[in-house]
């Protein structure tokens, strides 16, 4: 059985990219496997610590080692993704030469209020992936606009078709994992 890593990039309690994320593992396979893993309390990258890192970074670093697939949620904060996602990919991306994110799949997933759906942060994300050696499912595309609007005060997906749409792309993305792991 496929393990399934799941990061978050929001960090507020009720966030619309945590129910994103909850609807898309609700269509992995039964059985399935997932770690959310929790990137609120790294502190920020810093290439000092390579020699001698935090414990936090240790054990994220064993976190991430230890999945075989990874669903990244994200909403966008000015044109880009938040500070505690990018500080997740560079903390388990060193010391140089040491990514534990290498050749692990994954799903790209954003969100927004408006309708610009995240788009710009949902490349971004898909950017660093590519220098981290992650193949990313390209298709289908998870743009997830007026998410205020899809759930309820706590985040959790209410609307039926965008439960639907997002499992289908949980069970994509299983038969896409599956091919590379």
């Amino acid at each position: 059985m496929v393990k399934y890593g799941v990061i978050i990039g929001s960090l507020r309690k009720n966030s619309y990219s945590k129910g994103i994320a909850e609807a898309i593992v609700a269509g992995l396979p039964k059985g399935s496997e997932t770690s959310y893993l929790n990137i609120a309390d790294l502190p920020l990258y810093n290439q000092d610590f390579d020699a001698d890192s935090p414990k936090s970074y240790v054990d994220f670093r064993q976190q991430v080692a230890d999945q075989d697939a990874f669903i990244f949620v994200t909403p966008e904060y000015n044109r880009s993704i938040p500070a505690a996602l990018k500080n997740a990919l560079d903390v388990a991306s060193r010391p140089w030469g040491q990514s534990v994110w290498a050749g692990k799949p994954a799903l790209v997933a954003s969100q927004s209020i408006s309708g610009i759906s995240a788009v710009l942060a949902n490349h971004v994300l898909r950017q660093s992936l590519v220098f981290l050696d992650m193949p990313t499912m390209a298709q289908p595309e998870l743009y997830i606009g007026h998410s205020d609007q899809l759930s309820d005060e706590t985040g959790r997906v209410t609307n039926k078709g965008t439960q639907t749409f997002l499992a289908d792309a949980a069970k994509k993305f299983d038969e896409f994992a599956k091919k590379i792991i």
